[in-house]
C-alpha cells in the first residue's frame, strides 16, 4: 500500500471533517426505543447475527466453538457497557471554584478527532470492537486497521456500525498486506488529523508503534504481550484451582494475551497439584485446535525443545497427530520459556518455597498483564495480590478473565493505558479549561 492514499479519504469521505459530536455518538449507542426490545442497536445486530459470526470466527482463526461463542457474547457486553457508560457522566465537564469570586471556570471533555485503532486476530470480534467503541462513543472518528488473518471478521465490525446507523466517515476500515504494515502505519500516524492511536498486539510491534507515534507527539494506548503466572498457595483448594489453570492455559490453544504461562506451586503441595494437572490435561486438549500458522508452531516447538535440553520434563496429551497440550515441568531461568511469552498450548510448572520467592519470580518478569492467586485465606491472597506488579490479579480464578465493566491493561512490557468502561473513555478524551471573567 502506498502512503499516497492518505489524506484520510475513506470511500470518498473526508473523515477529518466529520468528527462525531458527543451527543450524536452517544445517542447511537443508546437503547432503540422505537421497538419493544429496548436494546441498543449495535448489540442487537450482534445478537441477530450471532451464529453466522461465530462460524466466521471459527473459519478464520481455526478456534473452538467455545472461543467463538465467547467472542460474540463479550462483544455484545462491550456494546452494552459503552451505552451505559455514555450516560454515567464520563462525558460531562465540571465547574471548579476559582480564586476570583466573579470568575467561573469550566473544564470540558472533548474528543481527540481521528483515532487510529489496530487490533489483532486472536480474539477478533472482542478486540476489534474494543479498538473502536469507546473512541466513537467519546465523539471521535476511527480508522480501524484490521488484521490480514481475520479480514472478514474485522470488516464485519465496521459494517455493523454502518448498519446500526452511524454516519459515513465515523468508522472506517482499511486492510493491507503484511509487507505494507510499516509503511501504512507510518502514513496514517504521520497525518496531522490523526491525534491518537490504540494498539493491541505483540510487544515487539507495540514498541515500534510507540516509537513512531512519539516522534509525531501522538499519544498511544497499548495492550501488549503477557507472561502470566498463577500462584497456588499450600492452603488452596487444589481441586478448585486446577480447572482454572488448565482453562487459562489452553483456551484458544493458549493464544490469548492473558493465557496462563506458568503455575507456581507451593513446594509442600507441588506433587499433589502436578498429578491433578496431569489427569486434567485431556480437558485442556478439548480447547486446543490449531495454532495460527506454521511460524507459530515452530516457535512453540523450539520452546519445548530448549526446555527439554535444559533439564525440563514434559507431559503431553495426544491431539490428533500432535502431542498437545504440553505441561513443561521443573522450569528454570536457563530456559527460553522462562522469559518468552508462550502464546500457544504450553503450561510451565515450578515449585516455590516462600511467598517472597513467588512474588520475585512474577515481578522479575518483563511482562505485567494478568495474574492469579489460589488460597482459602482471602486476606492473605489480597495482601499478596497488592505485591504483584501486574495490571490485574484474580483470586481463586484464572488469569484469563476480563469484563467490559473493568479496566484492562498491563504494566511494564505489557503496555500502558486501559480499555474498558469509564477508563476507556478517559483514554479517548482531552481536557480543556475555560475561565470566564466579568
Amino acid at each position: 500500500m502506498s502512503s499516497t492514499i492518505i489524506p484520510l479519504l475513506i470511500n470518498g469521505i473526508d473523515i477529518t471533517t466529520t468528527n462525531a459530536s458527543l451527543s450524536e455518538s452517544a445517542c447511537l449507542f443508546q437503547p432503540n426505543l422505537d421497538n419493544d426490545t429496548n436494546r441498543n442497536i449495535y448489540a442487537q445486530l450482534l445478537r441477530d447475527r450471532s451464529e453466522e459470526t461465530q462460524a466466521l470466527i471459527k473459519e478464520e482463526i481455526s478456534c473452538s466453538g467455545l472461543w467463538a461463542e465467547i467472542n460474540v457474547a463479550d462483544s455484545i457486553a462491550i456494546a452494552e457497557e459503552v451505552a451505559a457508560t455514555v450516560t454515567s457522566g464520563v462525558l460531562s465537564g465540571v465547574a471548579p471554584v476559582v480564586r476570583d469570586p466573579e470568575a467561573q471556570a469550566i473544564v470540558f471533555k472533548e474528543p481527540y478527532g481521528v483515532v487510529l485503532g489496530i487490533a489483532p486476530w486472536n480474539a477478533p470480534l472482542i478486540l476489534g470492537l474494543r479498538a473502536i467503541a469507546a473512541a466513537v462513543a467519546a465523539g471521535n472518528t476511527v480508522v480501524f486497521k484490521g488484521s490480514e488473518i481475520c479480514p472478514r471478521t474485522h470488516h464485519l465490525i465496521a459494517k455493523l456500525f454502518r448498519d446500526a446507523g452511524f454516519p459515513q466517515g465515523v468508522v472506517n476500515f482499511i486492510q493491507h498486506s503484511p509487507a505494507d504494515a510499516a509503511s501504512c502505519f507510518e502514513a496514517i500516524v504521520s497525518h496531522k488529523a490523526v491525534r491518537k492511536c490504540n494498539f493491541t498486539g505483540s510487544t515487539a510491534v507495540g514498541r515500534h508503534i510507540a516509537q513512531r507515534a512519539a516522534f509525531y507527539l501522538k499519544p498511544v494506548t497499548l495492550e501488549l504481550g503477557g507472561k502470566n503466572f498463577a500462584i497456588v498457595l499450600e492452603d488452596a483448594d487444589m481441586e478448585k484451582a486446577v480447572d482454572p489453570v488448565i482453562f487459562g492455559a489452553f483456551l484458544n490453544s493458549g493464544q490469548i494475551c492473558m493465557s496462563t504461562d506458568v503455575v507456581l506451586v507451593a513446594r509442600s503441595v507441588e506433587q499433589q497439584f502436578r498429578n491433578l494437572v496431569r489427569t486434567k490435561l485431556s480437558q485442556g486438549a478439548q480447547q486446543v485446535t490449531e495454532v495460527i500458522n506454521a511460524k507459530s508452531q515452530l516457535r512453540i516447538t523450539e520452546l519445548v525443545k530448549n526446555a527439554m535440553e535444559n533439564g525440563a520434563e514434559k507431559t503431553t496429551v495426544k491431539s490428533g497427530s500432535r502431542d498437545l497440550p504440553v505441561m513443561i515441568e521443573n522450569i528454570t531461568p536457563t530456559m527460553d520459556f522462562w522469559t518468552q511469552e508462550a502464546f500457544g498450548p504450553l503450561l510451565g510448572l515450578r515449585a516455590f518455597d516462600s511467598e517472597g520467592e513467588a512474588v520475585k519470580i512474577v515481578n522479575d518478569c518483563q511482562y505485567g498483564l494478568s495474574g492469579a492467586i489460589f488460597s482459602r485465606n482471602h486476606m492473605r491472597a489480597l495482601k499478596l495480590a497488592k505485591m504483584l506488579n501486574t495490571g490485574a490479579v484474580h483470586i481463586n480464578s484464572g488469569t484469563v478473565h476480563d469484563e467490559p465493566c473493568l479496566p484492562h491493561g498491563g504494566r511494564k512490557e505489557s503496555g500502558w493505558g486501559r480499555f474498558g468502561a469509564y477508563w476507556a473513555f478517559e483514554e479517548f478524551l482531552q481536557t480543556k479549561t475555560v475561565i470566564l471573567h466579568p
